[in-house]
């Protein structure tokens, strides 16, 4: 084999090898290079342009990292979403303040990152955001995450980065994967105007009172949910938005299970509800309202929509009230009880 190692204007011709087995010394020349080995076909012709580069040549390395606090988003499931600027961030950082050290944890093991981390969390933020601005005042390099995602978003993070801006420190976010953004991307709903919700409240009242609100809305509006809550959730859709409200559920984006269900809001409740237990990572994404007609069924109640049936097909409260159970994709006990809960 005929071996040739040049960089610029610097070339060595080795001429005829060994084809079976080669070592690339570290100094040619001036000219500096690894230790490699290859094996290659003995009539192979290896010309490997190599950059001239001497004890002489300035390094290029990326200057250390100035103090801040640094607003690190993680992976949402799958650990390869995360950007080469976070793991440098989270190596060359004096120490990580993270929502559960042992779920962080397994992010910093499968990169090699040994920087040392502290619990911030809902129950510890208040005391632990002043502690982490002390140490940043003095000049330390703190980064910020949470078990998956943007910190600040439906997660701790807001205290200590406002505690930090009050104080004059920097605060540099460094972006990455937001399951609300991917789950948008992906949802084949308008992407042109939208508006983030957070969670929905786990009180019925309250959740279908901001349901109620979304009627009119013109935007593609966004919640987290948790999962046991989901199908009691999507009751609540149907009665306040109606059955024909493009809904979508996205679950465990980018895990292995990961799922979209798109739909009007009966059909996705009728899915939801032919299943088991419903598990993993929710993000609930409604349509907005059709602007081309006026559905009556949103702004009905279901015991007004009863006491309508039966006077328009002559039926008794029980078969009214199976009629509109089918009619919003609900069961009839389902049906019952918000009849129930809007009693005067």
């Amino acid at each position: 084999m005929h071996l040739i190692l040049g960089g610029n204007e610097n070339c060595v011709n080795f001429g005829e090898i060994d084809a079976s087995c080669f070592v690339i010394p570290n100094k040619v020349r001036n000219l500096h290079f690894s230790y490699s080995r290859l094996s290659l076909p003995s009539n192979a012709i290896l010309w490997c342009r190599l950059p001239c580069v001497t004890p002489d040549t300035p390094t290029r390395d990326k200057p250390p990292l100035p103090p801040a606090l640094y607003v690190v988003a993680t992976p949402i499931g799958n650990l390869e979403d995360i950007t080469l600027r976070a793991l440098r961030v989270l190596k060359e950082a004096d120490l990580i303040a993270c929502e559960d050290t042992r779920q962080t944890q397994k992010l910093l093991n499968h990169y090699g990152i040994s920087t040392r981390a502290v619990s911030y969390h809902e129950h510890n933020e208040a005391s632990r955001a002043e502690e982490l601005v002390r140490e940043l005042k003095s000049g330390k390099r703190i980064a910020l995450v949470t078990d998956a995602g943007m910190p600040g978003i439906s997660d701790p993070g807001f205290r200590v980065v406002a505690l930090a801006v009050k104080n004059g420190i920097e605060v540099v976010p460094i972006p990455g994967a937001v399951a609300m953004i991917s789950a948008l991307a992906a949802s084949g709903l308008p992407t042109d105007s939208f508006r983030f919700h957070g969670f929905l409240s786990p009180k019925s009242g309250q959740r279908r009172k901001i349901l109620e609100a979304l009627r009119s809305s013109v935007h593609t509006d966004l919640f987290y949910e948790a999962p046991h809550r989901l199908k009691e959730t999507m009751e609540d859709v149907v009665a306040a938005l109606g059955a024909s409200r493009p809904v979508v559920i996205a679950r465990e984006l980018t895990k292995i299970h990961e799922e979209f269900l798109r739909g009007p809001a009966a059909q996705i409740l009728a899915e939801l509800n032919s299943r088991g237990e419903v598990k993993g990572e929710i993000t609930l994404l409604i349509g907005k309202t059709a602007q081309s007609h006026a559905s009556p069924e949103p702004e009905q109640s279901i015991r007004g929509r009863v006491r309508q049936v039966m006077a328009e097909q002559k039926l008794d409260e029980k078969a009214a009230l199976k009629a509109v159970a089918k009619e919003r994709g609900i069961s009839k006990s389902e049906a019952y009880r918000e009849m129930q809960r809007s009693r005067p």
